[in-house]
């Protein structure tokens, strides 16, 4: 115990996050050099499984420049403390975010297009993936940048959404691309090319091609059809 906390402490990010899941704690504090995963990967996992993503992330770290402060708060850190630092301060900010604070956290946003698969190793992998692709559609990571991302490799990446969605990582980013192609030109009135290269299809042409290939009419036709 620790001024009527009670603490819980690993040494490295994977391990951090098994316990995380076994054990719920209601605040996380967070370094991000850590060794076999890092802090960022480590919030990123923990944010993409439903049974950690509410408890209140807080980074504490020495990594404490102005990309790196937005990364934590981008991924889901509801603050972020820089070393040195002083010892009342973290306990001040724990009680506004953490034990003390009277109030729950926020809950996840609404849920993805793709259907949900439960909150196993794979499907952690797999809901973190699928959020880091979907804020970045036009210019997404490779496939090891993104197993990277997670703190895994591109192999098991791979099986993770085999399992799962019976698809390679790539083969989900085609479809999810044009399920968000079909909902926009559908339900908005924005212009085809701006959907296209919102979406990362290299031309306007090449766009209206995969579109039509998928959905048997090119997007000008089935926009026209669908709010006629």
């Amino acid at each position: 115990m620790a001024r009527g906390l009670r603490v819980s402490v690993t040494f490295n990010g994977a391990a951090g996050y098994q316990q995380a899941v076994l054990q719920k704690p209601r605040l996380i504090l967070l370094d991000v050099h850590m060794p076999v995963q890092d802090g960022f990967a480590t919030c990123r996992l923990l944010k993409s499984n439903p049974a950690t993503a509410v408890i209140p992330v807080i980074f504490l770290t020495a990594a404490n420049d102005v990309e790196q402060r937005l990364e934590g708060f981008f991924l889901g850190a509801v603050d972020y403390v820089g070393k040195p630092f002083n010892v009342s301060e973290v306990l001040a900010r724990i009680g506004v975010h953490g034990p003390f604070s009277g109030s729950a956290p926020h809950a996840p946003g609404p849920p993805p297009s793709t259907p949900q698969f439960g909150d196993g190793p794979n499907a952690v992998l797999v809901h973190g993936a699928q959020k880091a692709l979907r804020h970045a559609f036009a210019s997404p990571p490779s496939l090891d940048q993104l197993a990277t991302l997670l703190g895994t490799n591109r192999r098991r990446l791979n099986q993770a959404f085999q399992s799962c969605c019976k698809i390679s990582v790539f083969g989900w980013l085609r479809e999810e691309r044009l399920h968000h192609a079909r909902h926009l030109v559908v339900s908005t009135t924005m212009p085809l090319a701006i959907i296209g290269d919102h979406l990362g299809f290299a031309t306007p042409a090449h766009f209206a091609k995969v579109f039509r290939d998928r959905f048997g009419s090119a997007p000008r036709i089935f926009r026209s059809r669908a709010q006629s």
